[in-house]
């Protein structure tokens, strides 16, 4: 049985792990947190996406457990009303479609279940340190665990990856920044919302200058928070939250309604999250015996909506060609899956760059979610 070393465990990563196993194949998950990590924003899986929770058995689960917002209200940089809607939110889209949204840890908590149970082995705080690509394996050093070999290494490690570091080269060759940051936390309701998401569109300083996305979840009892502000790319350690803290801080300041509330839960929250909105973009997605998949490999950005969604069908998609077993071996395996994800990646990061311009239809996302078959 070939064994695979996956990085990574959150949705990309957990997802090809039990898939993996599904074909046949021995599945290693190294993960540098203690565990599957918590917290996160509201997430959307939508179109063949579905599908994959569904094949995986966790779709009814999956749904059963997805956020019940009734509408949304924007605001302004004074926190007065500008528009409402009872048909939309701007975090999840239509409140009539079948897409779901859920919390990422929900979605992250059956995913791991799901593996567990199919036998994939975990390995948690630990990380890869360095790899060798031999012709008849990968010879992983890691930061703590003794050297082992795999058939094959994948990272599914975000847009930070450090398989992509390691297998094909620095971060700032393949990063496009989106001209915006942005953080997500967690905190008590203090707002007193019931199912109603507020946004917070402060243009005081130019189009799109800062803006906060608010909504309830766990029926009520807690808020998730999303701030952000435009700019050209900052310099910063993703590992250091207490300048990422400060920085947030510092941009947003100026801004009225709650904000400074918000600020302040920022500081005090257990599960932090800052990055800048940008894409992955990389001319191959495989080299030897290593490949990348989800964010690693051709993370869309926040702004397409579709990142949870290109994680799960990209991991069904590679596990897929993998588990042929044609007589082309991994080197097919990993041409099939780049000829096959790279139209449905290319749809979907385009989102993004519509939203940003202010072009974000329901016709592109409707072409973009449904952009590939999962049997090919």
């Amino acid at each position: 049985m070939q064994n695979v070393l996956v990085s990574g465990a959150s949705v990309a990563g957990l997802t090809l792990a039990y898939w993996l196993r599904r074909n046949g194949f021995a599945a290693t998950v190294v993960e540098r947190a203690p565990a599957v990590r918590p917290g996160g924003q509201a997430i959307d899986v939508r179109g063949v996406a579905l599908d994959v929770l569904d094949r995986s058995g966790i779709l009814e689960e999956a749904g059963a457990v997805r956020t019940r917002l009734r509408g949304m209200t924007m605001l302004d940089g004074q926190g007065n009303e500008t528009w409402r809607s009872t048909e939309m939110t701007l975090s999840g889209g239509r409140l009539d479609n079948d897409d779901i949204e859920l919390l990422r840890e929900d979605l992250t908590g059956l995913l791991h279940r799901q593996a567990l149970e199919a036998g994939a082995e975990f390995v948690y705080a630990d990380s890869i340190a360095a790899l060798d690509d031999r012709a008849d394996g990968v010879r992983v050093r890691f930061e703590r665990s003794p050297e082992r070999t795999f058939d094959l290494v994948v990272g599914a490690d975000g847009l930070h990856s450090k398989v992509r570091a390691l297998a094909f080269g620095p971060e700032q060759e393949y990063v496009q920044h989106l001209g915006a940051y942005l953080t997500v936390f967690s905190a008590p309701n203090f707002l007193g919302l019931d199912n109603w998401e507020i946004w917070l569109n402060d243009e005081s300083a130019g189009p799109r200058t800062a803006s906060c996305c608010v909504y309830p979840v766990r029926d009520n009892t807690e808020i998730r928070a999303t701030l952000g502000f435009t700019s050209g790319p900052v310099a910063y350690d993703y590992r250091d939250t207490a300048r990422q803290k400060a920085l947030m801080a510092e941009k947003l300041a100026h801004v009225g309604w709650e904000t400074p509330r918000l600020l302040q839960a920022m500081h005090e929250a257990p599960d932090f999250y800052f990055d800048q909105m940008a894409q992955i973009r990389m001319d191959r997605w495989t080299s030897g015996r290593t490949a990348l998949v989800g964010d690693a490999g051709y993370c869309p950005s926040p702004l397409s909506g579709q990142g949870t969604s290109l994680a799960l069908v990209g991991a069904y998609v590679l596990a897929a060609e993998l588990g042929k077993r044609d007589g082309g071996g991994h080197t097919a395996a990993f041409t099939r899956y780049e000829a096959r994800m790279r139209p449905f990646v290319a749809l979907n990061q385009a989102l993004a760059l519509a939203h940003a311009a202010g072009d974000h239809s329901e016709e592109a996302l409707e072409k973009a979610k449904n952009g590939i078959a999962l049997d090919g």
